[in-house]
């Protein structure tokens, strides 16, 4: 884990795409030398990502043989152009893999969503030169590893996800980012199994980077980098949860996760007013309020309901809301309600 927490400030330094370009190298060669620590980054003051001081483009410029020295250290090939670094056939050479023996530093998808493993050139010719591994690079497969072979062993996507953690782990500058990088590897479920608080939660898929591949989310070669990216096998899920366990413990304790602040409730001497301390509606409102309790106005003509032949009755004269406040009858106890369908008197019979 880097401890270079200090930040430079950008005319000291400049973003990962220009420090490509001055170093000579490929964009995905550059993001590699950063996770082999050939180039040393900084973290951004206004928290825009990483960047590379000046003065380590300067370093790297004033190297003996730059920029092919840098290029050659992070040159990879493929299981073809592997074996013949090593001078072993590409059936050797995929054997090898598959029992971990060489472990490919990065993978991408081709045209047929097939994984084409990519191993680091420089890695394949000390392996090549170590005599301890003559044996395994001329001689017959020992027994053993041919039978793990034949039960269909390939540890080449869990030796990826091992190495492409540590790069993870190297950038990280606290323990929330630590337990993201370990979140990555697992799948939702087990992760919510140790992190069943939903805030910490959010707060670790902050930091929970994701496969190092393009494509759409949810095409089918997405799919298929998410599945390299989630470890399957039972140990290697045992000690990532430990991890991601351990690393939630140290992040609580030195920050806790971010929650939502809670808004204030009323104050415990809060009453509601009264019907008098209620506001007074409008005087417009008003005086068309009292000309419906004038008793000196005319009658209100007879008037007929539209298509009725029955005998002329008088519209009954609407009531405001506000027509209690007015008439000072607020404190009254309430008129009884009588419902005729109940087989009980209406109020015109009980007047007679």
């Amino acid at each position: 884990m880097p401890t270079d927490t200090i930040t430079t400030p950008h005319r000291l330094s400049c973003a990962p795409s220009r420090a490509a370009r001055e170093l000579g190298l490929k964009r995905g060669e550059f993001d590699l030398a950063v996770h082999l620590g050939h180039v040393r980054t900084l973290p951004d003051e206004g928290g825009g990502g990483r960047r590379v001081p000046r003065s380590e483009i300067d370093r790297l410029c004033a190297g003996e043989g730059f920029p092919d020295s840098l290029r050659e250290r992070v040159k990879t090939v493929g299981a073809t152009e592997g074996a013949a670094v090593m001078e072993v056939p590409p059936g050797r050479f995929t054997r090898l893999a598959r029992l971990g023996l060489v472990v490919p530093v990065t993978f991408y998808l081709n045209r047929y969503r097939t994984v084409v493993w990519q191993y680091l050139a420089e890695e394949l010719r000390q392996f090549a030169v170590d005599e301890k591994n003559s044996r395994l690079l001329r001689a017959r497969m020992p027994e053993g590893l041919r039978d793990q072979l034949d039960a269909g062993l390939d540890l080449r996507p869990r030796n990826w996800r091992g190495r492409h953690l540590g790069f993870l782990l190297r950038q990280a500058t606290d323990p929330w980012e630590q337990a993201g990088a370990v979140a990555a590897f697992l799948d939702p479920v087990q992760v919510a199994e140790i992190v069943t608080d939903p805030y910490e939660r959010s707060h670790v898929n902050r930091f929970r980077p994701g496969p190092p591949t393009h494509g759409a989310p949810g095409s089918p070669a997405a799919r298929l980098a998410e599945r390299i990216m989630t470890a399957d096998d039972p140990d290697e899920i045992g000690w990532l949860r430990s991890d991601l366990a351990r690393c939630l413990e140290e992040a609580r304790e030195q920050q806790p996760a971010p929650r939502p602040t809670a808004r204030p409730g009323p104050s415990v001497g809060h009453r509601h007013p009264s019907p008098s301390e209620q506001p007074r509606p409008p005087r417009k409102l008003l005086g068309w309020l009292r000309r419906g309790r004038d008793t000196s106005r005319p009658a209100e003509p007879l008037t007929t309901r539209p298509g009725s032949t029955g005998p002329e009755q008088p519209l009954p004269r609407l009531q405001g809301p506000e027509q209690p406040f007015l008439d000072d009858r607020h404190q009254q106890p309430a008129l009884q309600v009588v419902d005729p369908a109940a087989g009980q008197p209406s109020s015109a019979r009980r007047d007679r």
